[in-house]
């Protein structure tokens, strides 16, 4: 973001000294879009565990493999159209609302889009954005503090499907939350301190390679437990794992309540088929 300026003096010295500044412009953009790429992965990958969380809270099957693409292809979309029309922000799973749903108990399409319309209705008012703004940030706070527990305690139950009894599930279990959450702390803390991340390099891509995805928590855990769960005695352990129950799910034909959950409306299934 430091990119974003250039002095004015720097036009006053010549063609090479802009010549010199055109460079370094090139190199920062270069560099943020290899941020923002490793942002994507990140945000990939959250999505993915948002889903199934969701799925879960609905009562539904997990979504099967052509559903989380198609998920994350549409946020995609989304994201596109933010940087077409300049908004601060790019468009995120929301796992506040994933928490709300399991609150409420409510997974209706139906209700999603009614509460879509009004938002863009009342997004046009100024006087209710200031009602919400008036709303104390302890509420939020509290809020916050159920809806992300509950999503999280919905991670958590996924491993009923295993054998917790099993010594190596209990040991990837613990070290993956373990470092999740510690690994990111350390990244935060000492980019606070010394105003750049650990992973302080000549390589300026390499370094925003690093510290992004190690400020992440879930892309952490996940990427400590899949390396285990896929390197510590995996001959004989499918059961152990769970894998037999997930199975059925990985196709869209695999389980029949599929066609109920993840069928898009209007027809719009000829233009997504299922695999």
């Amino acid at each position: 973001m430091g990119c974003l300026f250039v002095q004015d003096d720097a036009l006053d010295r010549g063609p090479d000294s802009c010549c010199n500044v055109s460079k370094r412009l090139v190199r920062c953009n270069s560099m943020n879009s290899i941020t923002r790429d490793m942002g994507g992965e990140v945000l990939t990958l959250r999505s993915t565990g948002a889903y199934k969380a969701a799925s879960r809270l609905a009562s539904a099957t997990p979504p099967p493999a052509h559903v989380l693409s198609r998920g994350i292809g549409w946020q995609g979309v989304g994201i596109l159209l933010d940087g077409l029309f300049g908004t601060v922000t790019g468009s995120t799973v929301s796992v506040e609302n994933i928490g709300l749903l399991g609150s409420t108990r409510v997974g209706s399409r139906r209700v999603i889009q009614i509460s879509a319309g009004f938002m863009i209705f009342f997004s046009m008012l100024g006087k209710f954005g200031a009602l919400f703004a008036s709303i104390p940030f302890t509420i939020f706070a509290a809020v916050y503090c159920v809806m992300f527990g509950l999503v999280a305690s919905v991670g958590l139950s996924f491993l009923q499907f295993t054998n917790m009894n099993s010594l190596r599930n209990l040991f990837i279990t613990g070290v993956s939350l373990f470092l999740g959450l510690s690994i990111p702390e350390y990244f935060r803390e000492y980019t606070t301190a010394a105003l750049h991340g650990p992973a302080h390099t000549n390589a300026g891509w390499f370094n925003d390679f690093l510290n992004t995805i190690f400020l992440s928590s879930p892309t952490v855990a996940l990427l400590v437990a899949v390396f285990l769960d896929n390197t510590l005695d995996i001959k004989g352990s499918a059961r152990d794992r769970g894998m037999p129950w997930w199975a059925k799910f990985r196709t869209f034909k695999g389980d029949s309540r599929n066609e109920e959950f993840y069928t898009l409306p209007f027809n719009l299934n000829r233009f997504f088929p299922p695999s």
